[in-house]
């Protein structure tokens, strides 16, 4: 990634619909050098606290300080990737050092993932639930690996469906806080392309909303309104937990600015390509066996021609193949290869279904907002769902999709007024202060002269 290349995020926090306070954090910094986005490149984190009541979220906001704070002071150089993890386990540290200084704050502990934006690529620094995803085209690739119950037993080699169903979700097995030592998990870097779009988020999203739908919001969207989008569904979804997001999008490289282009290293190979080398090859094969026949013309020009243009094949596969930019596998650091997975991927498009899921959801709401009678424009709503009416009679599914998620996003600020004011009503009435004591002392006319 070039400093020149603009990068537009959103942040997007909600307390959720069955808590009372808000256990996450979250930190963006953005380099304002091109000297400190040489040295560090641009950061976003999110942290979830657990621990109950004010502990949980002291934990997270110390992790949304300390990690940012210790990685921008780091100026010693380096893997970017391996300073960021450095800056984590500082931060388990102090959240350590802090629990273990009050009884009450005993054991608590964060989620933290953080992602580095640099000139050598992205790299990340994960411990817990948290998730970091990347949408690239039509794809969303999840680069963090959960570490919770349910997905270690996977790696150990069980059932995903079984463990799926019957082990807790919520059940994490590496934290920040609790331990005095932690490993960090280390992922990248990885190539940045313009327009590749990363979210960070809680499990607040992720227990709601699935993969497929985060890489279709956050790829079709605005990243505002894609994180927005994102945080209204998990809540109209039941809004079990809290929910942060950060969105960003890289932009394209300015014109004028040089730069080598960059490749896609987790492109697969041109599928035509190697059916034309196999094809080469049966034509090699073919040569031979005239040979063997005794059409030694024939079997001659059609060997040598094959040969030629094999070889030829063979080299074009090898320039793109092994000397084409390399990715780190995903947790292995110190290794190279040009075979590169997520650990989860899914479609980032935005088809017919999920516009028609959306407008099912949109037309719901405007059914219960004029039954309860939220404070909200109709107008407002009413524009929106003529425009998302009108671009899916073009065939514009993404324009109506955009439009539908607007339409929700008006109501939900009228669902959320109207919780608000039921809650203040439901709230005990505050005691009357008590009267003030009673003057006792004698007054001017009594005292004795």
């Amino acid at each position: 990634m070039l400093f020149e290349q603009p990068l537009r995020y959103a942040v997007r926090t909600d307390v959720g619909l069955r808590r009372q306070n808000n256990e996450d954090a979250s930190a963006v910094r953005l380099a304002g050098s091109r000297e400190s986005f040489a040295d560090h490149g641009h950061l976003l984190l999110v942290a979830d606290g657990m621990g109950g009541h004010a502990v949980g979220e002291l934990a997270s906001g110390i992790a949304a300080e300390v990690v940012p704070q210790d990685y921008l002071r780091d100026t010693t150089g380096g893997d970017p990737a391996d300073r960021l993890a450095a800056a984590v386990v500082r931060a388990n540290a102090a959240i350590y050092a802090k629990g273990e200084s009050t009884p009450d704050f005993s054991r608590m502990g964060t989620t933290c993932t953080a992602l580095a934006l640099t000139p050598q690529g992205a790299a990340i620094a994960h411990v817990g639930d948290s998730r970091c995803y990347r949408i690239r085209g039509q794809r969303c690739d999840q680069l963090t690996f959960d570490h919770s119950l349910q997905w270690e037993l996977i790696r150990q080699g069980m059932d995903p469906q079984s463990v799926m169903l019957n082990e807790p979700r919520n059940v994490i097995t590496r934290s920040l806080g609790p331990a005095p030592d932690v490993a960090v998990d280390v992922e990248g870097p990885f190539a940045i392309l313009p327009g590749d779009v990363y979210v960070l988020c809680s499990d607040g999203l992720t227990g709601h909303v699935q993969d497929h739908e985060i890489g279709a919001i956050a790829g079709s969207l605005p990243p505002e309104e894609a994180a927005k989008t994102l945080v209204n569904l998990a809540n109209l979804r039941g809004g079990s937990d809290n929910t942060t997001v950060v969105v960003a999008q890289v932009g394209e490289i300015p014109e004028g600015v040089a730069h080598n282009p960059t490749r896609d290293p987790t492109r697969p190979m041109n599928p035509w390509l190697l059916a034309a080398a196999w094809a080469l090859a049966a034509v090699l094969v073919t040569g031979l066996a005239l040979l063997l026949f005794g059409h030694y013309v024939a079997g001659t020009l059609v060997t040598g021609a094959g040969g030629a243009l094999l070889a030829a094949a063979g080299f074009r596969i090898w320039q793109k193949w092994y000397r084409g930019p390399r990715e780190r596998p995903l947790h292995t650091a110190g290794s190279e290869t040009a075979v590169w997975r997520a650990y989860r991927s899914a479609p980032a498009v935005v088809d017919r279904a999920i516009v028609a899921e959306a407008g099912q959801l949109a037309s719901q709401l405007q059914r219960t907002a004029a039954e309860e009678r939220w404070p909200i424009d109709p107008k407002r709503v009413e524009k929106h769902r003529a425009r998302a009416a009108a671009s899916a009679s073009e065939a514009d599914l993404q324009g109506a999709f955009q439009h539908l998620c607007r339409m929700i996003d008006v109501q939900m600020k009228g669902l959320v007024q109207t919780r608000r004011a039921g809650a203040d009503r439901l709230a005990p009435p505050r005691p009357k202060p008590p009267p003030p004591p009673p003057d006792l002392s004698p007054s001017p006319a009594a005292r004795p002269e």
